[in-house]
């Protein structure tokens, strides 16, 4: 089977699935795992060259709807015939159904019950240690700075942050990504800053950004030296990768009620 992806989650969610081997060609921004970086590129995930990617004769193309803009690029799929799934997940339990789904075109249906409910036991035992969290801090995740964005509700952060035993201050905007001014975080005073600038690693991410803003001395965070600088590819993507940023998190905020991280992958074990 020849497979195509044209966004970083999707490329890496094939790889839970044991088929980075079938991947023909991907995406610009797929690095993950490393044996997609001798794939043959077909462009920015918002501008994909169709005419190299029909030339690939892919038996599937996955898109996702969580990047946006990538309609332009389903219209052009369709348009040419091109057989595609696309996903659209906002949710973990989002990400575990699309596992199920890729898993049944690719006729690998008992490999991807497996993964989803891995992932699935890992969120229950993860929703347990919440409950016994007394002290809740709130999050402000940056994941673009000038403007400023945010993850709102409809996001897979805002889950995650309360997995971790956290909340994330903007859980009220009913929107996956929400554009906001500093003034308004500094309003809201968050307890803990993360920083997963959307493609950019975190060497060139540095807290000084945050620390130097108009009334930045008067936030918990900045004060109490609570400014994190995160993998933006274990949080900004949503593949079963999430999962290794939440255990990250949950250990870095609740040290003594969630399992230690070690940085390995309990989803490919």
């Amino acid at each position: 089977m020849r497979l195509v992806s044209i966004c970083p989650s999707n490329t890496e969610l094939l790889h839970y699935l044991g088929l980075t081997s079938k991947l023909v060609g991907v995406d610009d921004f797929s690095d993950w795992p490393k044996e997609v970086l001798d794939l043959p590129k077909l462009g920015p995930d918002l501008t994909i060259n169709m005419d190299k990617l029909e030339a690939l004769e892919p038996d599937l193309v996955l898109a996702s709807l969580s990047v946006p803009g990538m309609e332009k690029n389903i219209e052009e799929l369709e348009k040419r015939s091109i057989p595609h799934v696309v996903l659209n997940p906002q949710s973990l339990e989002d990400i575990a159904g699309d596992l199920l789904t890729v898993g049944e075109y690719t006729n690998l249906s008992s490999k991807a019950n497996e993964v989803a409910s891995s992932m699935m036991e890992i969120i229950h035992t993860y929703r347990q240690c919440a409950t016994t969290c007394e002290n809740k801090p709130s999050l402000y995740w940056e994941w673009w700075p000038k403007p400023i964005f945010t993850p709102g509700k409809i996001n897979w952060l805002t889950e995650i942050s309360d997995l971790a035993g956290a909340v994330n201050i903007f859980s009220d905007k009913e929107v996956a990504s929400y554009q906001t001014e500093w003034a308004e975080v500094v309003e809201k005073n968050p307890d803990a800053i993360c920083m997963i600038w959307v493609g950019v690693k975190e060497s060139k991410m540095n807290p000084k950004h945050v620390m130097k803003r108009e009334n930045a001395e008067n936030v918990h965070a900045v004060r109490n030296s609570e400014i994190h600088v995160l993998e933006e590819s274990l949080y900004c993507r949503p593949s079963p990768r999430l999962i290794l940023g939440l255990q990250k998190l949950a250990a870095l905020l609740h040290p003594s009620s969630y399992p230690a991280y070690k940085g390995e992958d309990p989803l490919l074990k």
